[in-house]
């Protein structure tokens, strides 16, 4: 697992708004880099993001993101007048996969978009976010088994932490 600190100097490290948005979604929100691609303004009201036609099959599934990222995806569109039916983040799978891969290599990492996505999910996990949250609301997995798979293993220490937290 990557840690926090490390997610956070990739994101805030990105030069453009753009990546950092990019990278922000499946990070914080737990996001899939192909429904972050066919996001458009209608599918944002507040903290409330649809996504349309997902992987999942189904006919849509609500993200939550933060406010402070509301905000920022409010401004980039504003600032880019984006229209109301135009896609956010006009660009390939692969084009955003490069900018994953370049904000990864600039901390030493082979960074993909699915690591992110694994992040969000591990770091809620780990800050004690029920599993039936992290996987019903932030991955959207039909199965908690598949959440299970997401999430890393736990060391000694890491398991030694909790122990301490619940009991003292």
């Amino acid at each position: 697992m990557i840690d926090r600190e490390t997610i956070d100097e990739i994101i805030y490290g990105s030069l453009k708004i753009r990546d950092r948005l990019i990278l922000e979604l499946p990070a914080r929100a737990g996001m899939r880099i192909g429904d972050v691609l066919k996001l458009i303004p209608n599918d944002i009201e507040g903290v409330k993001v649809t996504i349309r036609n997902p992987k999942s099959g189904r006919e849509q599934e609500t993200v939550f993101i933060t406010r402070r990222i509301s905000e920022r995806l409010r401004n980039y569109m504003s600032d880019r007048n984006i229209g109301s039916d135009e896609r956010i983040f006009p660009m390939s799978y692969n084009g955003a996969r490069l900018v994953v891969k370049r904000a990864g290599r600039s901390r030493g990492l082979n960074l993909t978009p699915h690591d992110l996505r694994r992040h969000a999910a591990t770091f809620a996990s780990r800050s004690g976010v029920p599993l039936e949250v992290v996987s019903k609301i932030i991955l959207r997995h039909r199965n908690l088994s598949t959440t299970q798979r997401y999430l890393g293993k736990v060391s000694e220490s890491e398991a030694a932490s909790w122990i301490d937290r619940i009991y003292e």
